[in-house]
């Protein structure tokens, strides 16, 4: 199978080499996909530099939650305007509002674990 950059927005970056937001990083750059960290504090992790500002490109093809749903609402329109192909919302990310919000402006929204896709090929 051809394995296609799909650029990634992970929020919820932490340089904390035992978080899963981390090893997504880590195991998406192993997959060679091009990966953008945001968070609230800025950090490096693998190569890839954690940032405190939303990105204003507009090559995102997914974005991938490792947010709490209560520390998300600042994100809604910036993901939104960011018009990326899909929002993953890893376990413990889950949001209802947001999953609605995207799917009314055409994003798919994905309830699933990007390191189990990565590993399975479901990415």
């Amino acid at each position: 199978m051809e394995n296609i950059n799909k650029k990634t927005l992970v929020i919820g970056a932490s340089p904390k080499p035992e978080r899963y937001s981390n090893i997504a990083i880590r195991m998406l750059r192993e997959y060679d996909h091009e990966v953008v960290g945001i968070a609230k504090r800025v950090g490096q992790v693998d190569g890839v530099t954690i940032q405190t500002e939303f990105p204003k490109e507009n090559n995102i093809h997914t974005v991938t939650m490792y947010l709490g749903a209560r520390h998300q609402p600042e994100y809604y329109d910036p993901i939104i305007h960011l018009k990326p192909q899909r929002v993953i919302f890893n376990p413990g990310a889950e949001n209802d509002e947001l999953k609605e919000k995207l799917e009314l402006a055409g994003i798919e929204t994905v309830e699933n674990c990007t390191l189990v896709m990565l590993r399975t090929g479901q990415f």
